[in-house]
Order: structure tokens, then sequence, then C-alpha cells
């Protein structure tokens, strides 16, 4: 009869008031979706490196291409780009690592390149390399993309980068900045890397916010006035 309460399925003919309505699930952000799409990406990367049942394999195969076709889903633009990077990674998958240089001149100011990808302003950096400690690694970027020779002298943080403001990338990254002294050198460009100059923290540009987010240079210049803070490690 309509109206009537449900029956209580555990107990034949009983009765059961219904008190309370469940909420509906809430909906996924684009970045949530994409955190889930990095983490089957890595289980089926894993689950490939060290299964090795035939039948395991199709299906970590499988969960591998459903992973692909969720990430492209989720793109912007060009969905090729996303399908190469996921392509092309093979075995058990690590974070990347970013480097970025924080370097002050006497006054205070920090340097900051201008990439040729987005006319935007950043840290000087980018991918830690193969057989490059973080230290070889900064040094040689900051040389590569302003033509300054630098220092490294202390680590002031390793973030996770979407913690700080920075827009997702597909891949799971983690950015290392390092306190840099100058010691040499001449302004240059490079081929991505348009301009470079020094910059007090009220005059800061356009920032390149893949590369260098408000809130990790806003923690550089906190770094700056503080120099006994330890490192930050997220």
């Amino acid at each position: 009869m309509v109206g009537e309460p449900a029956a209580d399925a555990g107990t034949p003919g009983s009765r059961r008031r219904v008190t309370s309505v469940a909420e509906p699930p809430s909906i996924c952000t684009p970045v949530q979706w994409l955190t889930d799409v990095r983490e089957l990406h890595a289980i089926a990367q894993e689950g490939l490196t060290y299964a090795s049942s035939p039948y395991d394999l199709q299906r970590y195969q499988r969960l591998l291409d459903l992973a692909e076709r969720m990430a492209t889903a989720l793109a912007d633009g060009d969905p090729d780009p996303i399908k190469l990077e996921l392509t092309e990674d093979a075995g058990y998958l690590t974070p990347k690592l970013d480097l970025r240089a924080a370097v002050h001149d006497e006054a205070g100011r920090i340097l900051l390149v201008k990439e040729t990808a987005d006319g935007c302003w950043s840290l000087p950096g980018g991918w830690a390399d193969v057989n490059e400690s973080l230290v070889e690694g900064t040094v040689r970027e900051v040389l590569e993309e302003s033509g300054y020779e630098v220092v490294a002298e202390r680590l002031l943080g390793i973030y996770e980068r979407e913690r700080w403001g920075h827009p997702p990338l597909i891949h799971f990254t983690l950015k290392a900045v390092l306190r840099c002294r100058l010691v040499g050198g001449s302004p240059t460009t490079s081929a991505e890397t348009a301009a470079c100059g020094w910059f007090a923290r009220d005059d800061v540009p356009p920032l390149s916010l893949t590369r260098t987010s408000p809130q990790i240079l806003r923690r550089v210049f906190e770094h700056y006035d503080a120099p006994d803070l330890p490192p930050d490690l997220d």
C-alpha cells in the first residue's frame, strides 16, 4: 500500500520507520578526478611490472587503458600529449622532481626568468636530470636559463606542488627549492627563457603558475627574512 513504511528485511512482516535520507554523493572536481587517475595509473604500472599471471597482466593493462581514457577526457586541449605521457611510462612509478633556485641580490630582490612557453616569469629551474644531484641540477639550470653563476647553500623545502597553488599535472610532482648565492656570470637568454631580471617582493611580474606559484614565492621571501627557518617538508 502506498504510504506504508517498508518492511524490515531482518524480520519478516515487521515495520520500520525511515528516520533519515542519505546525502547524495558529492560531485568530484577535475582535480579530484586527476588525483584518482594518477593512482589508477600507478597501480596499473606496478601490476604490469610485478605480475606474472597472464590473466593479471591483462587486467592491469585494461586498468592502464581506463586510466588513459579518463585522463584524456579531462584534457582541456589536445589529448595526444597526455596519452603519450601515460603510455611512455614503464615500471614502478615514482614522483617527478622539479628543481627551483631562490637567488637574491644584495638588495633582497629575487631572480626570475621569463618563460618563452607562456610569457610569464618563474624561479629559474626545471626537471631533475638523471645522474645529477639536487645541487648540480639547480646550479646548472640557473646558468642555462639566466647566465648567472651560483652556489647552492641551503634547501628551503620540498613541496607537493598542488598544495602550494600550482595547477595539477598528469604526473604527481614534488618541487625542491634551494637557496643559492650569486657568484658571477651575466644576464642572458636561452631556448626556454626570453629574459631575466631582479624583482622586489612588491613588484613581482605575472608568474608562470605551472612553474612558480605566488604561495611558493611568498615562502621564498619568508625564508629570506628568517634565514634560520628549518626546511619545509610536505
